[in-house]
Formats: structure tokens, C-alpha cells, sequence
């Protein structure tokens, strides 16, 4: 496994949505609220505690 890329071993969504999560959070500065209500509409059900983590 190359060094840069990131685990997401027992995590409990798949890589494309964390992926998803962080660069939403990141490029456009949202809360993590924010993030939650983007992902739902898209029908994945996420809480922000989950965000955060």
C-alpha cells in the first residue's frame, strides 16, 4: 500500500463517500451539518457525528 493513500478499513461507509464528504467540507468551508443535509439529499444517511469522525 502506497504511503499517500489512505486506509478506510473498517469504516462503515465506502471510500467514494468519505472521499465525497471530506471535499465538500474542505472546497467550499461547510459545516458539518451542511455536509449531512448534501449527502441526504443525494439519499445517503449520514450524521454529522459520523462526518466528523
Amino acid at each position: 500500500m502506497n504511503a499517500g493513500t489512505p486506509s478506510y478499513r473498517r469504516f462503515r461507509f465506502p471510500p467514494e463517500i468519505i472521499s465525497h464528504a471530506a471535499w465538500l467540507y474542505y472546497r467550499f468551508c461547510l459545516t458539518f451539518l451542511d455536509v449531512e443535509d448534501l449527502l441526504a439529499k443525494r439519499g445517503v444517511i449520514v450524521s454529522c457525528e459520523a462526518i466528523r469522525q
